[in-house]
């Protein structure tokens, strides 16, 4: 095809406007502050992989200098999380299991690479670097070929207690609050840990809609609140190329049906509440993928926390899998105890 003809070419995308404007604020705050003479820094976050390969999880970020060898930097709570000064389409070097791998931080400055690396089963580190800045440790949890059951747990009003779909409350959990003032589902984190016991090596993934910018701050909830250590998959902030805010329910699609490539002999536990898409999002992802389910459990919202979630939105979606409904973690494990087979508890 001759090199004139304009078929013989395929033109960009046309981002939307929003998406045009957060991309020339960003180009402004990063050439001001890397004149200012900030530097590149890595935040790690758990990532998982399996036999050959690693999920890799992390973010770059321009900080004060002396700031970037800090393990302090990702204390930073509430709203100046958001304010943060991603480092975009920077190449990033990952080491696993002995080789090095170049990768390129997106348009929000996250790291979100699959690698080849041998690695023993269980929690193991790989190591992540820029030019200019200090090499961090990313935890990834390797898991082993032979495991059959995992865990898929929302966050938001299943382990943490936020009402989250109320605008106003949102925001003041997002942008205020930090883990202290968060409030833990009653005897989640037990149903949680017995399973753990029941399952060692067993994959617990902690699936969000929350923004990167949170996951420092729902780390340290989820461990100071003694949930299982697992891989927390979350989404950007702000808008995408297409879309003047980004799908939380997209997001969650995406990743369920990519957990089920990734882990094709693995069933889940797919634990959510009636607040939000949980139950309908969990309905399809059964019906289409029934080998990789073994059960729903979902987390009813109490009548407070309806009211301010806007009201339960049951699905109609079901799938033949067994399905269990309590307002606590106590609750769900008594109900997922009284189906033997599962073999949950």
């Amino acid at each position: 095809m001759d090199e004139l003809d304009p078929l013989s070419r395929v033109p960009e995308r046309i981002k939307h406007t929003a998406a045009r404007v957060e991309d020339w604020v960003h180009e402004v705050r990063e050439a001001r502050a890397l004149r200012a003479g900030r530097l590149p820094a890595i935040v790690a976050y758990p990532g998982y992989g399996g036999d050959g390969w690693v999920r890799v999880l992390a973010r770059v970020l321009l900080v004060q200098p002396g700031a970037e060898r800090s393990v302090h930097y990702e204390n930073v709570r509430g709203w100046r999380s958001f304010t943060s000064l991603a480092l975009n389409d920077i190449e990033v070097t990952i080491e696993a299991g002995g080789e090095q791998h170049v990768v390129v931080a997106d348009r929000g400055g996250i790291v979100d690479a699959i690698v080849p690396a041998r690695l023993e089963p269980g929690w193991r580190e790989v190591t992540i670097s820029v030019a200019g800045s200090v090499e961090v440790a990313a935890p990834v949890f390797v898991v082993d070929p032979a495991t059959r059951f995992g865990v898929v747990s929302d966050i938001d009003d299943t382990v943490m207690v936020t009402s989250l779909p109320r605008p106003l409350l949102a925001a003041w959990n997002a942008f205020v609050l930090d883990e202290h003032a968060r409030t833990p589902v009653p005897g989640m984190a037990v149903l949680y840990e017995r399973i753990a016991r029941q399952h060692p090596g067993s994959p617990f993934i902690y699936l969000s809609t929350g923004a990167w910018n949170a996951a420092p701050t729902l780390s340290r909830f989820l461990s100071r609140n003694l949930y299982p250590a697992g891989a927390m998959l979350l989404t950007d902030w702000g808008p995408t190329p297409d879309r003047f805010f980004r799908s939380g329910k997209e997001h969650k699609r995406l990743q369920l049906q990519r957990l089920a490539r990734e882990f094709p002999d693995i069933a889940w536990l797919l634990v959510g509440d009636d607040g939000q898409h949980d139950e309908e999002l969990y309905g399809e992802f059964a019906s289409a993928h029934p080998r990789s389910v073994r059960a729903v459990a979902i987390r009813e919202l109490s009548a407070q926390e309806a009211v301010l979630a806007g009201g339960r939105k049951h699905a109609d979606t079901r799938s033949m899998h067994p399905w269990v409904w309590s307002p606590n973690g106590g609750g769900l494990a008594r109900e997922l105890g009284a189906i033997p087979e599962l073999e949950v508890l």
